[in-house]
């Protein structure tokens, strides 16, 4: 299985000790105004682009998914940011990033957001000795880029990962709530009550978060049309766009057989994406590859930063 890295949280969750819990969660980074005000812009495809850089040398991409921003990477890159330009984007229509004009169904679709942050790397100079650290979407953006352009590659670190095993057809559908986000009454769910930043994401940390940290999520969906971006992910999943499964495969397998490029799997446990044994089977076979095992849900950064930091920083020291 690899190495186990427990996170300081599982400790302290133990102890039922939820306050230090709270209080911990943001101690090891910054602030949520202090990393606003770190943010940087730029203008890729008409539109502005928000992003935090700090460090300097090659180049460390931090991809969030839904419904994060860069914000899910502020106790996880100081750790690492004296071992490059670490550079984590906010995608287009989350955090601070422009929202895109007359939104709707499809606005927000996977190829609208590829070009976006492809833009971006090219525009910020990025396209050499690039470390991939990526989670949920940004990871299938991240493995995306990376089986085009596998020379740029010098690792790729990830976690819950969106994957698809390939000849073996699209993946099945989820079920239950992923199944309803298809439908009318998702679209209520989602874009009038808020349900993917409030019970998704916030629901499943409540004792991870500050308040400060919980207003930081929720700051880029104000309104009903900002939140179309949230929405429009879970509609993008492989089991639901046929397009998007064909991505998917060409990328997977890239990764069963890039034997050249060195890759972290930071395992969280019990997690939710790759809990499902047959596609944590097909993610260990990928060759060239370190795993670690964290204590945490889906959005493991929030439980176990220490140890995602410590073990991230750990293996990209070995990349030389």
């Amino acid at each position: 299985m690899g190495t186990f890295a427990i996170g300081r949280r599982q400790l302290l969750a133990a102890t039922g000790a939820a306050g230090l819990l709270a209080a911990a969660s943001s101690a090891i980074g910054e602030s949520a105004a202090a990393w606003r005000d770190r943010k940087r812009y730029a203008t890729v495809l008409s539109e502005r682009m928000a992003y935090v850089e700090i460090g300097t040398g090659k180049p460390i991409v931090f991809l969030h998914g839904n419904p994060t921003s860069s914000y899910l990477w502020r106790n996880i890159i100081p750790h690492v940011q004296h071992l490059g330009r670490c550079i984590a984007p906010d995608l287009i229509g989350m955090g601070d990033s422009a929202k895109l004009p007359n939104a709707g169904p499809g606005t927000y679709g996977y190829t609208t957001h590829r070009r976006y942050v492809f833009e971006l790397l090219g525009t910020l100079g990025v396209e050499r000795d690039i470390t991939f650290v990526i989670h949920d979407w940004g990871s299938a953006l991240g493995f995306d880029y990376a089986s085009h352009h596998p020379d740029a590659i010098r690792g790729l670190a990830y976690s819950e990962a969106i994957l698809s095993i390939p000849n073996a057809g699209p993946p099945p559908s989820t079920g239950g709530l992923f199944d309803r986000f298809q439908t009318k009454e998702g679209e209520h769910l989602v874009l009038e009550e808020n349900l993917f930043v409030e019970q998704l994401l916030l629901g499943g940390l409540k004792y991870y978060l500050t308040a400060a940290d919980e207003t930081e999520y929720r700051r880029p969906y104000p309104t009903p049309t900002s939140r179309w971006p949230t929405l429009q992910w879970p509609r993008e999943l492989p089991a639901y766009d046929h397009a998007n499964a064909q991505i998917a495969q060409v990328y997977s397998a890239w990764l069963a057989g890039s034997t050249g490029v060195p890759k972290l799997f930071l395992h969280a446990l019990p997690g939710a994406i790759l809990a499902n044994p047959v596609m944590l089977k097909f993610v260990r076979t990928f060759p060239n590859q370190k795993e670690v095992t964290l204590y945490g849900p889906h959005f493991v950064q929030e439980v176990s930063s220490d140890a995602y930091g410590r073990a991230l920083a750990e293996w990209i020291e070995s990349l030389g």
